[in-house]
């Protein structure tokens, strides 16, 4: 593919990108009145709301074996603000359109209505793995979910670490917590959430701070600052030691793993020039070989 054709395909994009954000700042310029928050939630309220029974029973989804799924567990531990419905749902419509894409260009391939150049190969193999992620999708959920699950524990180790220097203290546990939000980045929002809804009920705040979690690190986290709230006692920070204990054993199996998955990764990387060895010095000869002995036959 020449470079003329990668550039069109840079500027088509970049033309369509330019087109969604004038768009989007024309919306903007529309009053925040009734009729106009009414076309935003149809707009962009979907993640509010839940696929109609009548939708499920068309793309043959139960909504009693969805909740109860696996993909509804994991998708809590991901953090997603989609619930298993939904996401199911949106499962389902883009296999049913990858496969018909799929079906059409091999269709047009092998009748030759399309050309069989290195694009439609690309389109059709790209097309071909869509459809594999998406039914091995939950592979990927695990995936997200475990480096999410690290992530969140490395932010909770270093909270947990700044509040050990609060120990001698006699500020509360919510003035503690904002001052450890800069060692935050992935839970800030959320502990920004927790820190607003606390002067309400700081005990609904602390368990929707878990659920967003939704990891065991976090669920011991959770706990442990709910007990400092209740009482400002010394063996509670004991706890907290012991926790951190557990998080760094926990980052350090995590970082084992990854060193182990690079090997994996490095061992397959170093095999590739062992096959372009065989192909270009060793292949030749094994065909005159074939030769020299069909000739003697």
């Amino acid at each position: 593919m020449s470079m003329v054709v990668w550039i069109n395909y840079v500027i088509v994009a970049g033309q369509f990108i330019f087109i969604m954000l004038a768009i989007y700042m024309l919306l903007s310029l529309f009053p925040n009145r009734l009729h106009a928050s009414q076309w935003h939630k149809r707009l962009w309220g979907w993640r509010q709301r839940e696929p109609s029974d009548k939708l499920l029973a068309l793309l043959r989804l139960k909504s009693e074996e969805l909740l109860g799924d696996e993909r509804a567990i994991l998708l809590g531990g991901c953090g997603w603000e989609l619930s298993v419905l939904s996401y199911c749902v949106y499962r389902r419509i883009l296999i049913i359109v990858f496969s018909v894409v799929f079906s059409v260009l091999v269709l047009g391939l092998s009748m030759s209505i399309w050309p069989f150049n290195m694009r439609m190969l690309i389109i059709t193999l790209l097309t071909l793995a869509g459809i594999i992620v998406l039914i091995w999708d939950l592979y990927w959920l695990k995936l997200y979910r475990e480096l999410r699950a690290v992530a969140i524990t490395s932010e909770i180790y270093s909270i947990s670490h700044q509040l050990l220097y609060f120990e001698d203290s006699n500020l509360h546990i919510h003035t503690k917590l904002r001052r450890c939000l800069p060692y935050s980045k992935l839970l800030r929002k959320d502990m920004e959430t927790l820190l607003a809804e606390w002067y309400h009920d700081p005990a609904a705040a602390l368990q929707a701070f878990k659920r967003k979690i939704a990891t065991p690190e976090g669920t011991s986290f959770v706990e442990t600052i709910s007990a400092l709230h209740k009482q400002h006692d010394n063996s509670f920070y004991e706890l907290l030691r012991a926790h951190l204990r557990d998080y760094k054993m926990r980052l350090a199996l995590a970082k084992e793993s990854r060193k182990e998955t690079s090997s994996y990764v490095l061992f397959v990387i170093a095999g590739i020039p062992i096959l372009y060895t065989f192909q270009v010095f060793l292949y030749p000869w094994v065909q005159e070989v074939n030769k020299l002995m069909s000739m003697m036959n």
